[in-house]
């Protein structure tokens, strides 16, 4: 069972306690930036929440979401006769893995009452370095956050970590209600956080990952796939025909420059080659290619030996300019004095 149908149900039980289920009246509505993932945008809380609408809230030239742009979708959705119910903030987008201001999204959240999740898929693991923890002012504002320990984390597939800040209604929601619960107890009912009465055991995989690696190990692991994109970002602004468009983490995101045709016929020859996987994507309304540096086993050989193929890719599509001698306007006198002097003699 997806975090969405937790997240959706607790939404509900939050905005709309004593309307049923499945006959909700009402027009709620759920935010999310336009570089969110499908998960937010395609499946979230729809199966819970009757008449759930979906607003896509336009982002800055970054990628961002603002709480200045929040603030005025709510005004307008309520004016709408909408009921904002939820803001989903992206702690790194899956395009460009862009963060969206969370302290400002915060308080427009606390002030209409309005639950804020934050889904962290991929970026989430980068908290685990100090630097990066910056990210994640305004943390306090926020009712749900997610992260994927199998996309970064070294943990293999699936594994999803999903805090609450009260998880109150996520007990509600629990179906087995035979054994009483020890409210004077400070242990947490961990068994009543969930809908079913049973899981797949995916908390002993990430136990192992933690034990056998360390934090320092995990930090390490991350400070090294972020100097790999680095390495990446750095190869490709040292060709002229390219442009970095975003760098973030481990995702980078390029193209040549001039047309989208280029940029997509580089594209479709690195896949009919089936040596280098990478991804489209359109920021900025421009046809840009993702680098995404996320294996435990990348090298820096693995880095070069990829750029050296897109870069012979390129050279079939744009030639690339050679270094000119300079003109030499000394060296060119020189030339005309001799010549007239030779004719003189002559």
């Amino acid at each position: 069972m997806s975090y969405n149908t937790y997240i959706g149900a607790s939404i509900e039980k939050r905005v709309a306690p004593n309307i049923p289920r499945r006959s909700c009246d009402f027009n709620s509505i759920h935010a999310c930036n336009n570089e969110s993932c499908y998960s937010c945008t395609g499946r979230v809380y729809s199966t819970l929440i009757q008449h759930l609408n979906n607003d896509i809230a336009p982002t800055d030239s970054d990628g961002c979401l603002r709480g200045s742009t929040l603030q005025k979708a709510v005004e307008q959705d309520r004016k709408n006769g909408f009921h904002p119910c939820c803001v989903i903030a992206t702690f790194g987008t899956t395009g460009i893995c862009s963060f969206d201001k969370v302290e400002e999204i915060g308080d427009v959240c606390q002030k209409e009452s309005i639950w804020l999740h934050i889904d962290a898929a991929y970026a989430g693991t980068a908290l685990i370095c100090p630097e990066y923890r910056y990210l994640m002012k305004g943390i306090e504002k926020v009712d749900s956050f997610n992260f994927n320990p199998h996309k970064w984390m070294k943990v293999n597939s699936d594994c999803s970590a999903l805090w609450f800040k009260d998880t109150t209604h996520v007990e509600q929601l629990n179906t087995n209600r035979e054994k009483p619960i020890n409210k004077s107890s400070t242990t947490p009912e961990i068994q009543l956080w969930q809908i079913p009465n049973c899981r797949r055991f995916r908390a002993l995989k990430l136990w192992f990952v933690l034990r056998i690696n360390g934090v320092k190990g995990l930090q390490k692991h991350v400070r090294q796939q972020v100097g790999l994109a680095k390495h990446f970002e750095s190869l490709v602004r040292s060709d002229e025909r390219f442009e970095i468009c975003t760098s973030n983490l481990g995702v980078v995101t390029f193209r040549l420059k001039g047309l989208d045709d280029l940029t997509n016929s580089l594209l479709e020859r690195i896949h009919q080659d089936k040596k280098l996987f990478v991804a489209p994507y359109l920021h900025k309304q421009k046809f840009v290619i993702r680098f995404v540096v996320c294996s435990s086993f990348t090298e820096q050989s693995d880095i070069e030996n990829s750029w050296n193929q897109i870069k012979n890719h390129a050279n079939k599509i744009v030639v690339p300019k050679r270094k000119r001698k300079g003109f030499s306007a000394t060296r060119s006198l020189k030339r005309n004095v001799n010549l007239n002097e030779a004719k003189m003699k002559s």
